[in-house]
């Protein structure tokens, strides 16, 4: 962690990233701390992320489609994931999504050479979500996000 960032400031931002429960983009963050310098919270997001990587935290920091947002990691999830209600989405199916949108268009090809066969009943999830659609290319399918996609996670 840079020595420029206090404690203060990453409590903040984990309050903020906690309480909203969605992604949220710098602009939000920055709206809701009260810490004016994009680029400070960048180094504050950064250093979250360096705090989370530790095995001693049931949390994660996780990117979306330039927004960030926690998530509990495994198998804390799995433990306590009667308490939540039932998730809008599962973690393999938010991992596939997330490299969709970083990536999109991908081929359905890609996403199975690099998650495995399991990316099928994912890629089901995220089409019966309407988080994704699929168009035949060939003898494999290119991948996009939608507007629903967009919308459910804020991206403009």
């Amino acid at each position: 962690m840079a020595d420029n960032i206090n404690a203060e400031s990453m409590n903040l931002v984990e309050a903020v990233l906690f309480v909203s429960g969605k992604a949220m983009d710098i602009d939000s963050i920055s709206s809701a701390t009260g810490i004016a310098s994009k680029g400070y919270l960048e180094n504050v997001i950064k250093g979250l992320s360096e705090r989370y990587k530790s095995p001693d935290t049931a949390l994660s920091l996780i990117s979306i489609g330039g927004k960030y947002m926690l998530s509990l990691k495994e198998p804390y999830a799995t433990k306590v994931n009667g308490l939540a209600g039932a998730p809008d989405i599962s973690k393999p199916a938010l991992r596939t999504l997330a490299y969709i949108s970083k990536k999109e268009p991908v081929m359905q090809s890609e996403l199975v050479r690099i998650f495995g066969s399991s990316v099928y009943d994912q890629m089901k999830e995220l089409l019966d979500k309407d988080f994704v659609k699929a168009e035949k290319y060939g003898r494999t399918k290119r991948i996009t996000t939608t507007q629903k996609f967009k919308e459910y996670f804020g991206i403009s």
